[in-house]
């Protein structure tokens, strides 16, 4: 078994699966191929500066923005003083990037780093740094999430596993879709005997507004193969992620 921290939380859910359609169902590894996790799922026009600007993206770019000045008059602000005369295009270049994941596609980002290996002892990368928003309000929720699977054959580059969640993170999600979209890629991607996810978050929509709870985090798994069907490979895995500061599941 290797072990590895990420520099840059929780009892084993039921496996649920992403039939593509917006469903969860259970059930065994099938995958819609017309709409592969590995594929970008969405086209968009607004884009950051550092991206080829081009006609069409330049009037979406001048509308998301118009829409942000609109949004600061309507919540009682002058758009036009000092310290928000930039904001509106601050605010589309800060989305832009917070949402970047629309536009990534899981295999170009994996690129040429899936490697031939007979290794066949569980991978763990724990702790990587998670930041994503809440599509029901707009607001950040933050965490850990800890990648686990024991290969078939084929091995990945270790930093591309914090890079496929940054691809599924930036986007407007939910934790649940979420750490399930990122076990199914690698499960799409390497075919191993199993893979395991597990996040911890906190949701600023529970901390700053609605029961306001700062204390509270949600947790959130999703196992496949090995992790699914064999407590004991589910065990080690729990036990090693609890492991990192001694938490109980």
């Amino acid at each position: 078994m290797t072990i590895y921290k990420d520099t840059e939380l929780s009892k084993p859910a039921k496996f649920k699966h992403y039939n593509g359609n917006s469903r969860y169902t259970t059930g065994s590894h099938h995958y819609n191929s017309r709409k592969s996790l590995l594929m970008p799922q969405f086209d968009r026009l607004v884009t950051e500066e550092k991206q080829p600007a081009n006609p069409e993206s330049q009037a979406a770019n001048a509308e998301l923005e118009s829409l942000i000045g609109q949004m600061l008059t309507s919540l009682g602000e002058d758009p036009t003083r000092d310290g928000l005369k930039d904001t509106p295009q601050r605010v589309r270049r800060s989305l832009s990037f917070l949402t970047d994941g629309y536009t990534k596609n899981v295999q170009d980002v994996l690129g040429e780093a899936i490697f031939e290996e007979s290794y066949d002892e569980m991978v763990l990368v724990r702790d990587i740094e998670m930041y994503s928003m809440c599509e029901h309000h707009m607001l950040p929720f933050y965490g850990k999430c800890h990648i686990a699977y024991i290969p078939n054959g084929k091995i990945v580059g270790l930093s591309k596993l914090p890079r496929i969640v940054d691809v599924f993170s930036r986007r407007l999600q939910v934790q649940e879709r979420l750490t399930t979209q990122i076990a199914q890629a690698l499960d799409e991607l390497l075919h191993p005997h199993g893979v395991a996810v597990v996040t911890e978050a906190y949701h600023l929509c529970m901390m700053m507004r609605g029961v306001q709870k700062q204390n509270s985090s949600t947790v959130a798994s999703c196992l496949l193969g090995d992790f699914r069907d064999d407590s004991r490979t589910r065990q080690e895995f729990l036990n090693l992620v609890a492991a990192a500061d001694h938490r109980h599941f």
